[in-house]
C-alpha cells in the first residue's frame, strides 16, 4: 500500500496539471471506486461539474483536491489511494484503461484525470472541511481525527516524542497508530527503525527522549530519501501522475531483505511475523529487547 511518501509524489505531479482548472464532467464507472460517497456514483460526478480545483494537499496517506467554494460549505476531493490505486492526466482521447473507475474531464480540452484501481480497495469522496485541530487551515472532515505527518509544518515534535514515550506498546505498532503520527506504514517503519538501530517489538515506554527523537529523525529521513527518487514501486501498480514508477525499492535497508547481508555490520536481515504482516530487522544492530 502506498505510504506518505509515494501519495506525496502523486500530489506534487497532480499539482502543475490540476490546479487552477475547472472540472467540465465528470464521469464514474464503477460505483465501488465512490462507495463512501454515501449520495452515490450521480450525485457524485453531478456535483463535481463546474468545481474549479485548488491545489492539491495531503496528510499521511490521504491526498485531496480542494474545490472552489460555490456558495455552500468548503468541499474537497479525498482520495485513498488504498492497494492499487493511481491518479493520471493524460490526453484525454487516448485509450481507456482496463481498470479505470473514474475519470474528469476539464473544460479547457486539456488533460484529463483518471483513477484506475485494479483491487478497488482505494476510493474518492466528495466531503465538507472542517477545522483542522492541528491547526494548519481546513482539512476534509472524514480525517480529521487523523494526527498530523512528520513531513507537516503542523507536526508537533514534542507532543509526538511524550506521546510516544507514553504509549504502552511496542514501538512499531506506535508508528502505524495514525492517531499518533500519521503517514508511515509497513515499509517505513522497518527502514526508520534500522537506522535508529531499534528493535520494531522495544516497548515504546522505555524508550530515552533521545531514542524517540531518533526514531523520528530517522522517520524524515527515509521519508525524504524516498520521495527524492519517486517513492517505492515493488510492481507497476504504484505509480505516478504520468505512469512512472519509484526507484526506493533499490535504496531498501531492511525491509524484503530477508537473509541477505545487513549494509551496516553483515548479519542476514531477519523476517519475523507481525501484525499479520512481517518485520525485518538486522539481529546484531537491533537487538530483540528483553521485555516485549
Amino acid at each position: 500500500m502506498p505510504e506518505l511518501p509515494e501519495v506525496e509524489v502523486v500530489r506534487r505531479g497532480l499539482a502543475g496539471w490540476v490546479t487552477g482548472r475547472t472540472i467540465a464532467a465528470a464521469e464514474v464507472l464503477h460505483p465501488r471506486a465512490v462507495r463512501r460517497h454515501v449520495a452515490g456514483a450521480g450525485d457524485f460526478a453531478g456535483r463535481l461539474a463546474g468545481r474549479t480545483v485548488a491545489a492539491p494537499r495531503r496528510r499521511g496517506k490521504y491526498l485531496w483536491l480542494p474545490l472552489a467554494e460555490d456558495g455552500g460549505p468548503a468541499e474537497a476531493v479525498l482520495a485513498h489511494l488504498g492497494m492499487s490505486g493511481q491518479l493520471l492526466v493524460g490526453d484525454p482521447g487516448r485509450e481507456r484503461e482496463k481498470h479505470l473507475r473514474v475519470r474528469a474531464l476539464f473544460d479547457d480540452g486539456g488533460h484529463d484525470l483518471r483513477f484506475v484501481d485494479q483491487r478497488t480497495f482505494g476510493h474518492l469522496m466528495l466531503t465538507e472541511m472542517v477545522p483542522d485541530p492541528f491547526g494548519a487551515g481546513l482539512v476534509p472532515a472524514p480525517i480529521s481525527h487523523i494526527a498530523a505527518d512528520p513531513l507537516e509544518d503542523a507536526f508537533d515534535e514534542e507532543a509526538f516524542i511524550g506521546a510516544l514515550r507514553r504509549k504502552r506498546t511496542g514501538i512499531k505498532r506506535a508508528l502505524l497508530d495514525q492517531s499518533l503520527i500519521s503517514g508511515v506504514g509497513n515499509i517505513y517503519a522497518d527502514e526508520a527503525l534500522w537506522r535508529a538501530r531499534l528493535h520494531w517489538a522495544r516497548p515504546s515506554d522505555s524508550l530515552t527522549r533521545a531514542e524517540a527523537a531518533r526514531v523520528l529523525e530517522a522517520a524524515r529521513e527515509v521519508m525524504g530519501a524516498a520521495l527524492a527518487v519517486g517513492g517505492t514501486s515493488f510492481d507497476s501498480l504504484y505509480v505516478n501522475v504520468n505512469g512512472e514508477s519509484g526507484y526506493f525499492e533499490r535504496s531498501l535497508e531492511a525491509y524484503g531483505r530477508r537473509g541477505e547481508p545487513c549494509r551496516r555490520c553483515g548479519t542476514p536481515i531477519h523476517r519475523e511475523e507481525f501484525m499479520n504482516r512481517s518485520s525485518y530487522s538486522c539481529p546484531t544492530c537491533q537487538k530483540r529487547p528483553r521485555r516485549v
